[in-house]
């Protein structure tokens, strides 16, 4: 996981399999061509790259629909690491060329939704969107989705207002009840309310 607390990255895709129990999990993204071979830097969305980047794995890939790459799969040859950052040598992908016609492409992988994740407080992204963020026993809106951040997890509330952005951290978000279908925030002041303008906040000092 990417901290203690936060959820695996597993954005569900629009498309379902017929099998209601099947999802497709986001799992990584193409950043950059490395070398002159096709080998590829990836951005990891999932915690278990060991189980996801195995050679002969298969990835779907989401491309613009312009790319040559779309509505394809793409099948993992092997998944190297060069100074601590993943590099994936793809099948169908010879040189610099063919790698550079696939950056910026999410790669995701069927999932089985009965399957969870092994650690306690981990979470699938399809298991957190739609339950109710609840803050001193108040419900404050719903999980719309989990934004995967390179520092840390966010769970974006859709609240009356709009959207808040709520750092997934134990701190923040103590508990989360997936049978209950409830996330418990307990967050800063200021993020699901306006703070007072500093010349506010001097106006009612000086009126004490």
């Amino acid at each position: 996981m990417v901290a203690t607390f936060v959820s695996t990255s597993s954005t569900p895709t629009p498309n379902v399999a017929a099998d209601t129990r099947q999802t497709q999990l986001r799992v990584g993204r193409l950043t950059k061509a490395h070398g002159l071979k096709g080998a590829i830097k990836v951005e990891l969305y999932t915690d278990e790259p060991e189980k996801r980047f195995v050679p002969g794995a298969i990835f779907s890939v989401q491309v613009p629909e312009e790319s040559p790459w779309y509505g394809k799969n793409i099948e993992l040859i092997e998944l190297r690491w060069y100074n601590s950052h993943p590099v994936a040598f793809f099948k169908d992908v010879p040189d610099r060329t063919a790698a550079e016609s696939l950056i910026k492409a999410i790669l995701w992988v069927d999932h089985d939704t009965s399957v969870l994740p092994e650690e306690p407080e981990a979470w699938y992204d399809h298991q957190l969107t739609g339950l109710k963020a609840v803050r001193d026993g108040v419900e404050v809106g719903t999980i719309a989705r989990v934004e995967h951040m390179p520092a840390q997890d966010l769970l974006v509330v859709k609240t009356a207002q709009g959207e808040v952005m709520v750092p997934f951290v134990k701190a923040i978000v103590p508990e989360v009840d997936i049978d209950k279908g409830i996330v418990t925030l307990t967050p800063p002041g200021g993020l699901f309310e306006e703070l007072p303008e500093e010349d506010d906040v001097a106006e009612e000092t000086s009126e004490a």
